[in-house]
C-alpha cells in the first residue's frame, strides 16, 4: 500500500487506465488520488464518478498538497503544464513522467530545481492491467522512490527497469507495438469474408489463436523459429503460407518499421526536449 498523495497532471485514457489499476490493485485509495486538467471540467465529473477520487481544475491546489505528481497530459503541451504548477513544486515531491520524447533532464530544466523525475512508458494495454512499461530513473531519485514507482505500474501490467538512453529505442516497441499488432489481426480479420466464413466466429478463435501462440512463446524455451518451423510439414498449408511471407520478406519489412518507428522516437525527443543554449533556471 503506497502512503502518499498523488496528483495526476491530465486526465486522458492513460491516466484512467493507471489510476483504474492502483485502486483495482489497493495499492492507493480514492481519498489518495487527485486529478487535474485545463479546463475539461466533465472529464474531470466523469473520473470522480467512477472512481470516487478528488477532482479540481485549480492546479495550485492539486500540485500543492501532493507528494507523487505524474505528468499524464499531452506531451506538445508539457512546456505550458509545468510553467503553470513550477511555483507549487518543491524538490520533496517525486515527479512521474508518461511523456513520449521528453527527458527527465528537460523535465528538470522546465521546472527549476532538482526534484527527481522518473520517466516511463507505457503503452495502451494498460487500460487491461496488460502494459509492458519501462521505466527510468533520473538524476536525483533515490532507490525508494523508484521502487514506488515500480510498484504503482505493477498494477497495470510488467514493469522492466532500463536506461533512459534506450527509452527511445524501446518506444518502437512497447509503446508503438501494439499498434502493429492490431494491424497485423486486422489483415488477419480482412481475409473472413474472403473465405465466406463466419466473421465472429472467425475474430474469436484468430483471438484465441494468438493468446495460444504467445502463451507458448513465453512457456518454452524454443525459438520462434523452432516453434514455426514445427507446423511447418513439407507441401502443407504451412509451408504454403510461409513462403508467401518469406517471398515478400516481410520480416524486413517489420524490423524497417520499428526501426524507423525508433528513429522518429529519437527526432521526438530531441525536438521537444531540448534545452535552450545558455538557459539559466
Amino acid at each position: 500500500m503506497i502512503k502518499q498523495k498523488v496528483a495526476f497532471l491530465g486526465a486522458g485514457s492513460m491516466a484512467e487506465a493507471i489510476i483504474s489499476g492502483l485502486l483495482s490493485n489497493k495499492k492507493l485509495t480514492p481519498e489518495q488520488i487527485y486529478v487535474t486538467n485545463r479546463q475539461n471540467k466533465a472529464r474531470l465529473s466523469e473520473l470522480k464518478e467512477l472512481y470516487g477520487v478528488h477532482v479540481n481544475t485549480n492546479h495550485e491546489q492539486i500540485v500543492k498538497s501532493a507528494d507523487i505528481i505524474i505528468l499524464a497530459m499531452k506531451p506538445a503541451g508539457v512546456k505550458e503544464a509545468v510553467a503553470s504548477i513550477r511555483s507549487f513544486t518543491s524538490e520533496n515531491q517525486l515527479f512521474i513522467s508518461v511523456l513520449a520524447g521528453i527527458t527527465t533532464e528537460y523535465l528538470s530544466y522546465l521546472l527549476g530545481h532538482n526534484a527527481p523525475i522518473i520517466r516511463t512508458m507505457p503503452n495502451t494495454s494498460a487500460s487491461v492491467g496488460s502494459s509492458a512499461t519501462v521505466i527510468s530513473p533520473g538524476a536525483y531519485v533515490h532507490d525508494a522512490q523508484l521502487q514506488i514507482a515500480a510498484s504503482m505500474f505493477e498494477s497495470i501490467g510488467i514493469v522492466k527497469h532500463v536506461k533512459e538512453t534506450d527509452l527511445d529505442s524501446l518506444t518502437a516497441i512497447v509503446g508503438s507495438g501494439p499498434a502493429y499488432m492490431y494491424y497485423l489481426f486486422e489483415a488477419m480479420t480482412n481475409t473472413l469474408k474472403e473465405l465466406e466464413l463466419d466473421e465472429q466466429l472467425g475474430e474469436e478463435l484468430l483471438l484465441e489463436m494468438m493468446q495460444g501462440s504467445i502463451n507458448l512463446l513465453k512457456a518454452t524455451s524454443d525459438s520462434p523459429r523452432t516453434l514455426y518451423e514445427s507446423v511447418r510439414s513439407p507441401g502443407g498449408t504451412t509451408e504454403a503460407g510461409l513462403q508467401v511471407l518469406a517471398n515478400d520478406d516481410v520480416q524486413r519489412t517489420i524490423s524497417t518499421c520499428i526501426l524507423r518507428a525508433a528513429a522518429r522516437s529519437k527526432e521526438i525527443t530531441k525536438e521537444k526536449s531540448t534545452i535552450p543554449k545558455n538557459a539559466i533556471r
